[in-house]
């Protein structure tokens, strides 16, 4: 690596003591969920490249792409768009002169959204099923406000507020996004009967600890529901938030609007779900 591009990275360190500190900057500002997986992609790569970062090649990313095919198409992707994100970034700060990771071209892999988006019926089951008041709001909360696990498990009781009769919930989402969300009236009251003497910034689901209820129990919970349910596939919280999007454009909900309550950046990403799910086709056309 030309280190002399960087001031603020002096010359007598290792390659590995700057591959880190570069990795520390690249990540700066992103989820915990994100810096988790990005620095451990990167790690892989650079572990593979076992060279200085501004030595590497198109051929040597394609060669650890290679590496990945066990993986499935959704992770592979995931894995290169980490990497050529930390190209993108040494490039952008003068780290490296020339940025071999925009010339990889990404394998666009099968959009199995179509299988993850459960009927009204498996998802009114699943939380009809639920034995747990806390459990199947959370259910509900991640159905109807179209939630994310990390959003869910970090929400605190002075991010809800009456609204009406009802209320709504702040949630600071992907990308350090704040969006606010109208919440049914049912589930809003249910929610009220949970606080107890709860302080406004208590968690609004507690751990077993006292601390904020982590994504890996909200996954068990959800799971484990499903399976109650005879719902097949490894369904997880996600599932919820997917259902919630295709079922609210069934009913009629404008795009823009269900854009909006999930906090998609693009209404291109919220368009996923009317091709997953279809009204018509031109193969009913035929005889």
């Amino acid at each position: 690596m030309n280190l002399t591009t960087s001031p603020n990275i002096s010359v007598d360190v290792k390659p590995i003591d700057v591959h880190e500190q570069l990795i520390t900057m690249w990540l700066d500002g992103r989820s915990r969920h994100t810096v988790s997986s990005y620095r451990r992609y990167a790690k892989s790569f650079l572990a593979y490249l076992n060279k200085p970062l501004h030595l590497a090649t198109l051929a040597d990313i394609q060669g650890w792409r290679a590496t990945l095919s066990g993986k499935s198409d959704n992770s592979i992707k995931t894995a290169t768009s980490a990497v050529k994100s930390l190209f993108t970034f040494a490039h952008k700060i003068g780290v490296l002169k020339v940025n071999p990771g925009a010339a990889l071209k990404q394998v666009k892999p099968k959009d199995c959204l179509n299988e993850r988006i459960m009927s009204e019926l498996e998802v009114q089951t699943m939380i009809a099923l639920e034995t747990n008041p806390r459990n199947r709001l959370i259910l509900r909360l991640l159905y109807s406000g179209g939630l994310r696990v990390t959003e869910l498990s970090a929400l605190k009781w002075k991010d809800l507020k009456e609204r009406g009769d009802s209320g709504q919930v702040t949630v600071y989402g992907k990308g350090r996004k704040t969006r606010t969300v109208l919440l049914k009236e049912d589930v809003y009251l249910e929610l009220l009967k949970l606080r107890g003497s709860s302080g406004s910034d208590d968690p609004i689901f507690r751990s077993r600890k006292g601390g904020h209820i982590n994504r890996h129990h909200l996954w068990r919970i959800v799971s484990a529901a499903a399976k109650k349910a005879g719902i097949e596939g490894n369904v997880s919280p996600h599932w919820l938030r997917h259902a919630h999007a295709s079922h609210s454009l069934d009913r009629g909900a404008p795009i823009h609007l269900v854009q909006q309550t999930l906090g998609h950046e693009s209404v291109a990403t919220t368009s996923r779900y009317l091709h997953a799910r279809p009204n018509d086709s031109s193969s009913l056309y035929l005889p």
